[in-house]
This record gives C-alpha cells, sequence and structure tokens, in this order.
C-alpha cells in the first residue's frame, strides 16, 4: 500500500482533472445500477399492471441514461488517459534526472541494457496502474456499494447470506497478490536482461561479426528469451488459478439466493420482479469482484515495476556535493595529491600513499604497467571518485568543500575511447560550450586540426557523424573530441591514453592537436607510448598502486628502474 500511495502521490499536480475524471467514472458507473431496478419495474409493474404509461417511461428514461453514460464513458478514459500519460512522462523525466545525478560507480556495477529498463519497461509498466487499473478500480467498486446498497433495500436476510464467501474471497485475493508481486518483479527483471542482451550485442555487433559469433548470440538471446517466458508464464498461471477460484466463490454465492430467494417468493416474502433484480446485482457483485481481482493482479505485477523505479529513485549518489559546498573560483591550476590511498573494493588497495604536486602549466605524465593506478588518478581529480584516505587538492583546495558542477567546468578530460554522440559534427565541438558562437566552433576545430577534414566533408560542419561518430575514422573522432576540449578552454587537461589507438600518421596529427590544447593548461597525461611524452615537465613511473619513480625523461634514463625497461623495450619494438 506504501509503494502504491507512492506511486499515487505523482497525481497531486493533477488532482483537479482527477477528481472530474472520478465524477465521470461514478456517472457511468451509476447507468449499470439503473438497469435492474427497471427490470423490476417492467415485471412487477409493466407486466403485472398492463401500465403503457410506464413502459413509455421507462423506454425514454433508458435512452437518457446511456447518452449521458456515453458522455461520461469518453470523460472517463479521456482524462483518465491524460493523467495517465503526464503522471509517466513526470515519472520518466524524475528517473532520467536522477541518473544523471549517480555516480560513476552505479553505471560501473550495473549492465547499461537494465538501466535503460528502468526508463523505458519499468516506466511504461506503471501506465497500465496508472490509467485502466485506477479506471476499473473506481468503476467496479461503484458498481459493487451500488449493488449492496440495492440489495439491502430488496432484502437483508437475502444480503447478509450472500456475503458469506467474501472472507474467503478476501483470503484468495491476499494470498495470490502476495505470489503475483514476486512473480511480477521476476518478469520485469527478465525483461530487462532481454534490453541488456539486446543493448550489448548492437553496441558490438562489429565484433560479433569479426568473431563470427551471430549463431552464439541468437542463442544467448534466445535463451533469455525463453526465461523471459517461463516467468511471464508464471504470472499467467496465478491470474488463471485466481480467475476461476473467485468465480466458484461467487457461484456459491449465486446458488445461496437461488436457493432462499425462490423460498421467499413462494412463501409471498419477495415479488418475482425483485428477485431477478436480485439476482442482477447479485452478478453485478460478483463481476465487480472478479474484475477487481484482475485489477488487483494487474496492480501487484506494476508494483514490482514500480518497486524497481523507486529503487533507482531512492539510491543516493556516492559522489555529490557537500552541504555547504562553495563554487570553485577560476583556478590557477595547482594540483596535488596528498597520501591518497583507493580501494574499489575493501581491502584491495589501488592506489597506496601516492603523493603528486603539480604546478600551474606544467605537463605531468603517469606511466605504468596495465594496473597501477594510472587512470584511477585521473578519475579522482574531477571527483569521479573519493579517495578512501587523504586529499586531493586544486590551488590549495580539497575538492570534496566546493560543488562538483564548478569544478567540472575547469576540467577537460580527452580520453582514450573516444565518445561522440549521434548528431553533427557541429553540436559534438559545441558540446564543450553550449554558449559558444560558429566563430568559436571553427576556431577550436582549427587548433584541433580537425577543420580541413570537416570542410571536406559534404555537408561540412553540418554532417551527421552517425552513433558514437561511426561515420568517421579514429583520427577524425579523435580530433573532433580535442575541439570539444579545446572549446571548454578547461584550466586542467587531462589526457588518458588519447593516442594508442590510432595509427602513425593519425597519431600525429592527433598529438599536434594536443599540443595546440595543452598550451598554458595543467596537463596531467597518462600515456601508454612513452614516446610522446619525453617533454614532460615530470614523468611520475607507478607499479602496483605506488609511485616508484619521478623525474625527467632524461634523469629516469639515467637511473636505469622501470622506466628506462619500459622505454627500451618500446624502443627494440
Amino acid at each position: 500500500m506504501k509503494l502504491y500511495l507512492r506511486l499515487i502521490n505523482h497525481v497531486k499536480p493533477y488532482l483537479p482533472w482527477f477528481a472530474l475524471a472520478v465524477v465521470c467514472i461514478i456517472m457511468a458507473s451509476a447507468a449499470n445500477l439503473y438497469v435492474p431496478w427497471i427490470i423490476k419495474s417492467v415485471i412487477d409493474e409493466v407486466l403485472a399492471d398492463r401500465d403503457m404509461d410506464m413502459l413509455n417511461t421507462i423506454a425514454i428514461g433508458i435512452v437518457f441514461v446511456y447518452l449521458l453514460r456515453g458522455i461520461f464513458f469518453f470523460g472517463q478514459h479521456y482524462l483518465m488517459s491524460r493523467i495517465g500519460q503526464r503522471v509517466i512522462i513526470d515519472i520518466r523525466q524524475k528517473v532520467y534526472r536522477h541518473l544523471q545525478k549517480l555516480s560513476l560507480s552505479y553505471y560501473e556495477s550495473r549492465k547499461t541494457g537494465t538501466i535503460m529498463s528502468y526508463v523505458t519497461n519499468d516506466v511504461s509498466a506503471l501506465q497500465n496502474a496508472m490509467v485502466e487499473n485506477v479506471i476499473d478500480m473506481v468503476t467496479e467498486s461503484v458498481i459493487l456499494f451500488g449493488s449492496l446498497g440495492a440489495m439491502l433495500y430488496l432484502h437483508w436476510k437475502l444480503t447478509l447470506l450472500t456475503l458469506i464467501t467474501l472472507p474467503l474471497v478476501a483470503h484468495a485475493i491476499n494470498v495470490f497478490g502476495k505470489k503475483l508481486r514476486n512473480a511480477g518483479r521476476i518478469s520485469q527483471e527478465r525483461a530487462a536482461d532481454i534490453t541488456a542482451v539486446l543493448q550489448e550485442t548492437i553496441s558490438a555487433i562489429r565484433v560479433v561479426k569479426s568473431f563470427s559469433r551471430e549463431d552464439y548470440e541468437i542463442e544467448r538471446f534466445g535463451q533469455e528469451n525463453h526465461r523471459n517466458f517461463r516467468a511471464q508464464m508464471k504470472v499467467v498461471q496465478l491470474m488463471s488459478t485466481l480467475t476461476p477460484l473467485i468465480e466458484f466463490l461467487a457461484a456459491l454465492g449465486v446458488t445461496i439466493i437461488i436457493w432462499y430467494g425462490g423460498l421467499e417468493v413462494i412463501n409471498g416474502n419477495l415479488t418475482s420482479g425483485a428477485l431477478i433484480a436480485f439476482l442482477i446485482y447479485t452478478v453485478n457483485l460478483s463481476n465487480p469482484i472478479k474484475r477487481l481481482t484482475r485489477v488487483y493482479a494487474n496492480i501487484q505485477k506494476a508494483l514490482a515495476a514500480a518497486q524497481r523505479v523507486f529503487e533507482v529513485l531512492d539510491t543516493e549518489p556516492d559522489i555529490q556535493d557537500a552541504p555547504d559546498a562553495t563554487v570553485l573560483p577560476r583556478i590557477e591550476g595547482h594540483v596535488a595529491l596528498r597520501d591518497v590511498n583507493f580501494s574499489y573494493k575493501p581491502g584491495e588497495l589501488v592506489l597506496n600513499q601516492v603523493s603528486v604536486a603539480v604546478k600551474p602549466g606544467q605537463m605531468v605524465a603517469i606511466v605504468g604497467p596495465s594496473g597501477a593506478g594510472k587512470s584511477t588518478i585521473a578519475n579522482l581529480i574531477p571527483r569521479f571518485y573519493d579517495p578512501t584516505d587523504g586529499q586531493v587538492m586544486i590551488d590549495g583546495i580539497d575538492i570534496k568543500t566546493v560543488t562538483l558542477a564548478s569544478l567540472r567546468q575547469q576540467i577537460g578530460i580527452v580520453p582514450q575511447e573516444t565518445v561522440l554522440f549521434n548528431g553533427t559534427v557541429y553540436e559534438n565541438i559545441l558540446y564543450g560550450d553550449l554558449e559558444a558562437g560558429e566563430e568559436q566552433v571553427i576556431a577550436a576545430a582549427k587548433a584541433a586540426n580537425a577543420h580541413q577534414f570537416i570542410s571536406e566533408m559534404p555537408e561540412g560542419y553540418d554532417t551527421q557523424i552517425g552513433d558514437r561518430g561511426s561515420k568517421l575514422s579514429g583520427g577524425q573522432r579523435q580530433r573532433i573530441a580535442i575541439a570539444r576540449a579545446i572549446l571548454k578552454n578547461p584550466r586542467i587537461l587531462i589526457l588518458d591514453e588519447a593516442t594508442s589507438a590510432l595509427d602513425a600518421e593519425s597519431e600525429k596529427l592527433v598529438q599536434e592537436a594536443l599540443d595546440q590544447l595543452m598550451v598554458g593548461r595543467t596537463s596531467l597525461v597518462i600515456a601508454h607510448r612513452l614516446s610522446t611524452i619525453q617533454r614532460a615537465n615530470i614523468i611520475i613511473v607507478m607499479e602496483k598502486g605506488r609511485i616508484v619513480e619521478t623525474g625527467t625523461h632524461e634523469e629516469l634514463i639515467r637511473a636505469g628502474g622501470l622506466y628506462d625497461k619500459l622505454y627500451k623495450v618500446q624502443f627494440a619494438e
């Protein structure tokens, strides 16, 4: 109930519309209560007394009532659908906004397809609960209580006998409801698994085809599809069991009515019309119970999706602004790590007592074997993660004390794997500064050695580059990413093996662009190719999470340590 109330809480902004929709639902439902009373009047008055005037009145009344019912029926569906769509849009927007605020650790511990499923499958599953189920719940409740009131008026003793089966119905609904929610949760998880496999294989389709693994992926998708089928059938099985059980209990009630009601008619305590009307009201009573059972089952299934959605909304970011965080002023670019320890998992140190000091405008390179902790340092400076111990300082300010936005606005990152958006070249460069003008975008492209190849494209800067920049070469993608970073004009620049995946010609062009980008900025370069960092002011050599050497290229070569060994291996290659 708390979960459903939390869901219904999103209707608050639309309460006037919701109230009007409920009025329409009640009025449309009331027409169903009018029909049995008409039948009673026809049998007891029109047929018995041959009353033509009453017959005409009844006929006109039926036409008028169902005309009004049609108007109210339109109103209930239009208004509830409008409210449902608005609420779903609000929830989807809220989930997406919250996902944008969550830390990198959240995304690195979950499949992309599963996260996508929260915004698509799970939120969409709530729509039925917000529209059709609410309409059915109000409609059937009106018919249920209206029929019960009419039955009490017609014959209260017979009504009490009819209600004997209600506790059994309530118990069945309660037991099956719990099972349905659990089955619904598993069903939503299986749907998310399908989305995850789909996202993985489509995004990595080049790898799938290069290894000829189409049949393997088809089999893997088929297995997830079958698991989803089994989960869906479990829900169907429970609903298919619950409905006939409720119908059987309702049939027991009808049997009691026919037997005892017939006895009352024979004894003259009840008219024939009243008994028939009572039977119709009983059907009106049993049908809402059956429909409400289905509604309850559907709501339980929707609540499983709601639970997943609210779990996302209840997840707090690992990295967030301190309550008293201040805006970081424009920085000079002094970066310092003081006795920093860091662990992704408890007890497994990735960085061990790391201390680094970088002066404004310096180029500092970090090298070492894979797993040495190079990229982790790069992740700590923009606060993608916080150190387990120690401090990260910029211009003498602990970065935990400033807002994330003001910190990251002054840091530019060019990663090894370039990520571009499915849009135009111009839009991707503009991402660095959304308020920049055309001249600034072109100037950034020229500085990144990208203007020439962009100008040679069919539509120039308006050329669509495809999903993740698929229509461009690796070097072209990297130069657009550098142009984006240049346009941002950061004071601190982080280059995470930005040229390691390029061929020699592309590397030369990209390296020239990087040289332009690093001028006047504090640059932290994580390098695999040691030839690209010989001009660094300081080279930091890392191994197993510790700094083992520091110095210039010449100093480290003379020292004959790990750097010299790594350099000679690459030089030999």
